[in-house]
């Protein structure tokens, strides 16, 4: 599958998994929004109740205490006044008393006339005469009842809050008119003046949740000035309203979790891919990198055929010892390899012992001279170490070695005769060595990756550089498994400095 593709196919899965999470957490929010403004509704209905049951509380006792009072004496008075009693007079002559305001159906002899004091009566007179009775009384009542409404509107406001509330039944009417409506959570409630001052609390308030506190003025019809305001407020409104939408709360993670695996998923397939790309390319360049070694060894023996080099036992001698390095190099190269398909999963195997670094890279300078010379290049030592022993695996330094100036090879300028400096010297108890080149140098935002496993720095559009991304890796694994260090100075188009330090031979490690 083409790169385009998994990218178009990882943009639209993932586009849509974001679309859904977004839906989703909107709708949450929209349930949330929804649930609040039904609980807010719901406490103002019940706060409302409550008010309309404070003063229904109000008006009955003003009703009781004065209407009763004001009724007994208005009755009494009547009474006093009254002129004229309703009597029967049966046919023996006896008298019976007319209860019209009784409520119970009397039964009358027949023969009974109906008569008052001065003189007799008709049944349709006496009749009217009691429905006279009724609606002057009913009328008496209207004005009683009057009287209290209009001393209700003037003095009521006047009396003390605790005069005119009854706070035992106030809680009581706020947990009626809560559970009515729906809501049975714990809540706190005070009261305060217009002013704001507090004039009650329940025995249990707390204010937590007091900065959403809902009002309600109990006495709606008392001057502005007076009017005294309940405020309520529920410390676990929060957890309600999220207990009300969590069963959305489990669809949320799993699709976060699935959008997680996703992108690991489509981050899999992309490193597969890579790693399939590096492995081909591995395996197009594995030839190159053992041809370098077998060329040269193959120029060594041509020129082992000249006779004028038979015939120099010097010559000899040191065209048979770049055979013999490059032997070496050759193994180097498939003990490399192999080395670093341990490398995720161990320490490489180090064979350790006391190694003159001097003398080391003067060998691996001395074998390297004839690649160099190639291109029409030179090296430039400087072993200037006065103490270079180190305690190495000695194979390994000299690939390390190797891999540096072997890159230094690949990645010179063709329009600049290539220049290789190789330095050594000591600081404190440590060996540092240098190899610098006048290259083509690295990028800054390349410089920082350069010793990851498979990096290989960009050439533009040069394709001649061959390699399997894998020597600086190595060189970094190498040192670091030695306890030394390694980092890398470069600037584009001047060239690259590698800087190796490494710990001085001691006696404990000999001795070990």
């Amino acid at each position: 599958m083409k790169k385009r593709t998994i990218w178009i196919l990882g943009i639209v899965m993932g586009a849509s998994f974001l679309i859904l999470l977004f839906l989703q957490i909107s709708y949450i929010e929209e349930m949330a929004k929804m649930r609040n403004e039904q609980f807010d509704e719901s406490v103002k209905r019940a706060l409302m109740s409550v008010s309309k049951d404070v003063e229904a509380e109000e008006m009955e006792r003003w009703l009781r205490e004065d209407l009763s009072s004001a009724e007994k004496n208005g009755w009494t008075d009547s009474q006093n006044r009254q002129s004229s009693q309703s009597y029967i007079t049966a046919p023996d002559g006896s008298k019976i008393e007319l209860r019209p305001f009784s409520g119970v159906q009397q039964d009358f002899p027949s023969g009974v006339v109906i008569s008052r004091n001065h003189g007799a009566r008709t049944i349709p007179q006496t009749s009217r005469t009691m429905a006279d009775m009724l609606k002057n009384r009913y009328l008496y009542q209207k004005g009683l009842m009057e009287e209290v409404v209009w001393e209700m509107i003037y003095y009521a406001s006047d009396r003390p809050l605790y005069e005119r509330v009854n706070y035992v039944n106030l809680d009581q009417y706020l947990k009626s008119g809560l559970a009515d409506n729906g809501i049975n959570l714990t809540y706190h409630f005070k009261l305060v003046d217009a002013d704001g001052r507090e004039l009650y609390r329940c025995s249990d308030y707390t204010d937590e949740g007091s900065k959403n506190a809902y009002s309600q003025p109990l006495f709606l019809n008392d001057p502005p000035a007076r009017i005294s305001t309940l405020q309520v407020h529920f410390p676990g409104k929060s957890n309600y309203i999220f207990d009300s939408v969590s069963f959305m709360i489990p669809s949320v993670i799993f699709t976060v979790v699935l959008l997680v695996t996703f992108i690991f998923t489509i981050y899999t397939i992309f490193r597969q891919k890579k790693l399939t790309e590096m492995k081909n390319d591995f395996i197009n360049n594995m030839t190159h990198e053992f041809k370098t070694p077998i060329s040269t060894i193959s120029l060594a023996a041509q020129m082992l055929n000249d006779p004028s080099v038979s015939k120099s036992p010097a010559m000899f001698q040191h065209v048979s010892g770049i055979i013999n390095d490059e032997t070496k190099r050759l193994r180097f190269q498939v003990e490399k390899v192999l080395q670093m398909s341990m490398f995720d999963r161990q320490k490489a195997t180090l064979k350790m012992k006391e190694v003159d670094a001097n003398e080391l890279i003067y060998g691996v300078v001395n074998t390297f001279h004839l690649k160099v010379e190639k291109f029409g290049g030179e090296i430039e030592t400087e072993l200037d170490a006065d103490n270079p022993f180190i305690f190495v695996d000695e194979m390994h330094i000299t690939n390390v070695i190797f891999n540096l100036m072997d890159n230094a090879v690949k990645y010179r300028n063709p329009e600049v005769a290539l220049r290789l400096k190789v330095r050594t010297w000591n600081e404190s108890d440590r060996l540092l060595i240098s190899i610098q080149d006048n290259g083509i140098g690295i990028k800054k935002e390349d410089l920082k990756k350069i010793f990851e496993k498979f990096y290989r720095v960009h050439t533009g559009n040069v394709h001649d550089v061959k390699g399997f991304g894998l020597g600086l890796a190595y060189v970094k694994k190498i040192i670091t498994d030695h306890k030394g260090t390694i980092k890398a100075e470069s600037e584009l188009n001047e060239g690259t400095k590698f800087i190796i330090s490494l710990p001085l031979v001691k006696d404990s490690d000999i001795t070990n």
